[in-house]
């Protein structure tokens, strides 16, 4: 059952206690500005809130301009690309080798294309043989060397190994022997 002036006593107690809170929010401030300067007046700590606002209002726009006018080194980079190319039936090593510089060639001449900010790329050539997979050739240069004579068989250097590894010394036979035995 409620009171007729039951609404009324309830939003005087509402009243007070949010009066409480904001003068204990007041005293807390108060109590915190003297803690960082107890010789202070209140006068003295407003006044050097002012002037840190105005330190900070001005130091923003300054920084801004700075930028503007010299804005920051530009970084420059190294492109990194891994290609992987399949044996194509009945091909030679020398065939796939001029694949590989095929794809090294579109490879550099992409990633020098897609980003100014790029100095150097390395890219490097993997062959698959039958389940094998070995570096072909690894292609190293930077744009002005690649503006200058874009030809991957002067900046690449070749994987001896690459034949054997990718078993194009052994017969077809024994090579279909060795993926069979080999463990999955």
């Amino acid at each position: 059952m409620q009171f007729p002036g039951h609404h009324f006593l309830e939003l005087k107690h509402m009243q007070n206690r949010t009066q409480k809170l904001i003068s204990i929010n007041t005293l807390s401030i108060k109590k915190i500005l003297k803690s960082f300067t107890p010789s202070m007046t209140a006068k003295e700590a407003k006044i050097r809130i002012v002037y840190a606002t105005l330190l900070l209002g001005t130091a923003v726009p300054v920084w801004g301009i700075t930028e503007g006018i010299s804005p920051q080194i530009v970084r420059a980079y190294t492109a990194r690309a891994d290609i992987v190319i399949d044996r194509l039936p009945e091909e030679t090593y020398e065939t796939m080798l001029r694949r590989a510089e095929a794809a090294a060639r579109a490879g550099a001449q992409r990633s020098f294309d897609q980003d100014i900010l790029i100095t150097e790329v390395s890219v490097i050539i993997s062959g698959q043989n039958y389940g094998a997979i070995a570096p072909i050739l690894d292609l190293r240069v930077n744009r002005q060397q690649w503006r200058n004579r874009p030809d991957p068989q002067v900046w690449a250097t070749y994987f001896k190994s690459a034949r054997s590894l990718l078993l194009f010394d052994q017969k077809q036979g024994n090579t279909e022997a060795a993926t069979a035995s080999t463990p999955k």
